[in-house]
């Protein structure tokens, strides 16, 4: 492009020569100057001579074409070399506008580096400044993780605990002061090496085995190892876990180790003391019940033969208190299995509405002694069999029925009886409520502590052993269920259990074969050799008495037809497990039924550990315990021997065939009686009804005018009392006064009263005629 200012020929000319060259141009512009001098001329020589001369135009164009040539070189030379200089002017302001574009560009560039520069320094200031607190910080941190590791370490090997490290290889990384000592050596010993190069041969399969469990299951685990520490045996609780990594994977083994010496000799010396605590019971229990087993049996014989008044007061007396007594020593014993863990609960089909009658006996009894009412309620479908444990239920309820007479002075226990459901559960409710001093609302939480007795109303501590509660509540728990209480001070107390009832069927009953056994008798006592020897002869077995263990060998060995062996644990030269070591010993009496007698039927079953026998019985004997063991091993029925004795006193003297008093008496229930219990039995409740009754018609006649429910009472338990007893006419004349005493006058009332004491004393006559009848 050429600057606007040039003139427009100057602009054709150098178009010309920028689009042509030069000789084109040169060639272009010398034929525009001979056409333009030849068109000058011809109008020069027109004007100025008013014609035109081919000469003169000639003339005019050759001297044009001969300098026309100099003129358009040097013209068209000062173009080219003008345009050469434009071009050149132009590159250079093209360049000089691309060089100041430059420099602005680099100027710019170079006050952002300038900038960048300024900034980096300061970031640089910065990064450095930084820098420098970083690095204060990590020496800080370094001396802080320095000293933190030196405490560390010195915690680590402080520590009584045992500590090491294996990697995955089994190689000992590391470990504490506690472990060099154990192993008596340095850690520079044991770091890199291997369990094959440390642990003895006896410990090293073992180490192996663990370290595998736990590398396989990645799982920690927990074991007791005894290692001798200078010579002497100590006992470590080792505790072995898996060290993981963050991807899971096995990379060693941590362990720790307790030595727990001390633990293991306490442990050893309680199992000790256990055994001797055991052992302590079981020679107490045995020394203490022989005396009392003498004193129950005898009384029980003392019982059965004539007495007067007095003196069969004073043996219920004994009887009454050494069967406290015994019952004292079930609770020491049931102790005992409590704090061992080993209280056995053993359940069998039981009729409820049975159990509970057994109950309402005893607690009537018992109650009656101290002129106490017992009142029974019951509630619920109870006529069913059900899986429970008689025995430990009855001992709940003994205790507690004992407790409520103990502590009652005026007034009576009541005795609930409950079935409820709920759900797939049965559950028996059994609630003991009573009359009596009641305990204090702070005392409660603390009723079923062991020998916790709760202070009375005078603040003294009330009687007994402290312990009869809290077994009640073991024995509750055992048999899965709950007991609670409630009670106002002054206001009586309530006991409620609740036991889960199994539903179950009928027992089948059983056929027995009445056998005669030959039985040997190991017992060191005569008193309870002679109390067990009745029972056993009653039931109509032969017994050979042997009071020394060697007598007892030398028995077995010469007796050739001997059934049974009872078996006391006790004896004076050898112990009965001894006894029991040797008979088996000969082959011959493998098939020999050996029966232990034992004060501690636990104790007794560990001493005779891996001796073949075949049952215990606790003492003193439990005849019901003692049938059910003939049943078991010889099928022999509990009533055999007694159904023989007594059918030989119905078929000589039975109610068909003597003169009964068909008015006063009841000719079936008596012959039931005699039936199922002997005529002695029947003579000793004609006996009790005969102390009774009066009690029971001075109550009606305390009662008469100010309390008729009083009244009524009383007339239902006499009423209960002469149908027992096969008293007709009483019974009739009790029940029409139980149902109409409320709507008649006193005077009905009193002249029942008259009426009432002539018929017992008519009944009482006819009773005591028949059984004259009967000892004839």
């Amino acid at each position: 492009m050429f600057d606007s200012s040039l003139s427009p020929w100057v602009r054709v000319l150098t178009n010309l020569l920028a689009r042509f060259g030069i000789w084109y141009a040169a060639a272009i512009v010398y034929g525009v100057f001979i056409v333009a001098a030849l068109i000058l001329g011809s109008m020069y020589y027109y004007v100025a001579t008013g014609e035109v001369t081919l000469l003169d135009v000639l003339a005019v164009v050759f001297f044009t074409a001969i300098t026309a040539p100099v003129v358009i070189m040097v013209v068209l030379q000062s173009v080219a070399q003008l345009q050469d200089s434009q071009k050149f002017l132009e590159t250079a302001t093209k360049q000089e506008k691309l060089l100041n574009q430059s420099l602005k560009d680099n100027i710019r560039l170079l006050n952002t580096e300038i900038d960048e520069r300024k900034m980096a320094l300061n970031a640089k200031h910065r990064a450095i400044e930084e820098l420098r607190r970083e690095i204060a910080e990590r020496k800080k941190t370094q001396l802080e993780l320095a000293q933190q590791g030196m405490l560390l370490r010195s915690i680590v090997d402080s520590s009584p605990d045992l500590f090491y490290y294996r990697d995955q290889q089994g190689v000992f990384a590391g470990c504490n002061k506690m472990f060099e000592k154990v192993m008596n050596r340095s850690s520079g010993d044991l770091i890199g090496k291997t369990a094959e190069d440390i642990y003895p041969p006896q410990l090293l399969p073992e180490v192996l085995r663990t370290d595998h469990q736990v590398e396989t299951t990645h799982e920690p685990i927990t074991l007791d190892v005894q290692y001798p520490v200078d010579g002497e045996p100590h006992w470590f609780e080792m505790r072995k876990l898996p060290f993981i990594n963050d991807d899971g994977e096995y990379i060693g083994l941590l362990a720790f180790g307790r030595d727990i010496t001390s633990r293991k000799e306490a442990e050893q010396a309680l199992e000790t003391a256990y055994k001797d605590k055991g052992k302590f019971i079981a020679t107490l229990s045995h020394e203490l019940r022989t005396p009392l087993n003498g004193i129950v049996g005898l009384t029980r014989m003392l019982l059965d033969t004539e007495l007067t008044k007095q003196q069969r007061s004073w043996c219920n007396t004994v009887f009454s208190s050494a069967e406290t007594l015994g019952n004292i020593f079930n609770d020491i014993i049931d102790l005992d299995k409590i704090d061992r863990e080993q209280l056995d609960i053993v359940t069998e089909p039981v009729g409820v509405t049975d159990f509970i009658n057994d109950v309402v006996n005893f607690g009537s009894l018992i109650a009656e002694q101290k002129s106490l009412s017992f009142d029974v309620s019951r509630e619920g479908d109870l006529d069913v069999y059900a899986e429970i444990d008689p025995t430990r239920l009855r001992q709940v309820l003994w205790n507690l029925i004992n407790n409520a007479v103990k502590f009652t002075k005026h007034g009576g226990v009541t005795l609930g009886c409950r079935r409820h459901d709920t759900g797939k559960q049965v559950w028996l409710e059994l609630s003991v409520t009573d009359t009596g001093i009641g305990i204090p609302q702070e005392q409660l939480r603390h009723i079923f502590d062991m020998y916790y007795k709760a202070p009375d109303a005078s603040g003294a501590n009330a009687i007994g052993s402290g312990i009869g509660l809290a077994v009640t509540k073991a024995l509750v728990k055992a048999m899965g269920g709950d007991i609670q209480v409630s009670s106002m001070a002054g206001e009586g107390s309530s006991f409620k259990v609740h036991i889960p009832l199994k539903l179950t069927q009928a027992p089948q009953l059983e056929t027995y074969d009445c056998a005669s056994l030959n039985i040997l008798l190991v017992e060191d006592v005569p008193l309870n050799a002679e109390i067990a020897t009745n029972l056993l002869e009653q039931r109509g077995h032969e017994v050979i008495w042997a009071e020394t263990g060697e007598d007892a060998l030398s028995f077995v060995q010469t007796e050739d037809d001997l059934d049974l062996v009872l078996l006391d644990m006790q004896l004076p030269d050898i112990n009965g497990d001894v006894v029991a070591r040797e008979i088996r010993a000969d082959e011959h009496f493998d098939n020999l039924p050996i029966v232990v007698l034992t004060a501690n039927v636990r104790s007794a079953e560990e001493e005779l550990r891996g001796i073949k026998v075949q049952g215990s019985l606790a003492k003193p004997i439990n005849t019901n315990k003692l049938d059910k063991m003939l049943a078991t091993l010889f099928g022999i029925g509990k009533d055999c021997a007694q159904q023989a004795a007594a059918k030989q006193l119905v078929d000589a003297a039975s109610p068909q065939a003597l003169d009964v008093d068909e008015i006063h008496l009841d000719r079936e229930i008596i012959s039931e009686f005699l039936d199922s219990m002997g005529a002695k039995a029947f003579a000793r409740s004609v006996d009790l009804f005969a102390k009774l009754a009066p009690g029971y018609q001075q109550q009606m006649q305390d009662s008469l005018v100010s309390d008729v429910d009083e009244y009524k009472s009383v007339a239902h338990k006499l009423k209960g009392a002469a149908g027992s007893v096969g008293l007709k006419a009483v019974q009739l004349q009790a029940k029409e006064m139980e149902n109409n005493c409320q709507q008649v006058e006193q005077e009905q009332r009193q002249q029942w009263l008259t009426q009432l004491d002539g018929q017992i004393k008519e009944g009482l006559k006819a009773l005591q005629s028949f059984l004259s009848q009967l000892a004839q």
